[in-house]
């Protein structure tokens, strides 16, 4: 069962396009929102997202939203990304997670991304003891938070501006280069590393983030 379980999500991803999906009749709460690990979402996120990868997340729980046998979107909670940035929202770092991950395909239907952000809500609120969570809405990417605000979040204002790593197309946190796994630098941390000071990555500065947070 658990093959088959694989084979289905690997193939609907391998074939998730815009002339491959009608869901335009769709209504989401038929949908299903499942708690799953990251093989199950990474793809999709990848392929979804404007990060273009999940490298470097500190992954709690992940979750899939399934439709009409499609895989039509991936999510991902983890620890904050800023160290120490938890002890802004809580007293004690396990009561705060990091919405770090929202994606789905084009063609769901409207309403699918606050479905899929409350049914993954509930299911944290039954299942963990965490009582806050923090997501980032990217100005820079023209998003200003329309999806938390329609999960019921409180806005709580901007980050300062920051700064992130431009490598193959791909953007990613400066703190990517400081990821280390027994004392030593992980694999992918090193190649950026190697990647900035050859010149093939360049530091770019970024606007400030809108800061949503959801109490429970």
């Amino acid at each position: 069962m658990a093959a088959q379980a694989a084979f289905f999500v690997m193939s609907q991803i391998e074939l998730l396009s815009s002339d491959q999906t009608n869901l335009s009749h769709a209504k989401v709460r038929g949908f299903k929102v499942e708690h799953c690990d990251l093989d199950s979402v990474k793809r999709l996120i990848e392929a979804w997202h404007y990060s273009g990868s999940v490298n470097g997340l500190r992954v709690s729980h992940c979750f899939r939203l399934l439709g009409h046998n499609q895989l039509l979107g991936g999510m991902v909670y983890g620890g904050l990304g800023m160290a120490n940035a938890w002890k802004k929202y809580a007293d004690k770092e396990e009561d705060v997670l990091e919405l770090r991950r929202l994606a789905c395909i084009d063609d769901a239907p409207r309403n699918s991304e606050s479905f899929f952000v409350g049914r993954s809500l509930r299911w944290l609120k039954k299942h963990t003891n965490v009582k806050t969570i923090v997501s980032y809405a990217d100005a820079h990417y023209g998003h200003s938070g329309t999806i938390y605000k329609a999960s019921n979040f409180s806005y709580a204002g901007m980050t300062a501006k920051s700064k992130v790593i431009q490598y193959n197309g791909q953007s990613y946190h400066d703190k990517t280069i400081r990821t280390t796994y027994k004392g030593r630098l992980k694999p992918f941390a090193q190649e950026i590393k190697d990647a900035l000071d050859s010149g093939l990555a360049q530091y770019e500065e970024r606007a400030p983030k809108h800061i949503f947070i959801y109490e429970f």
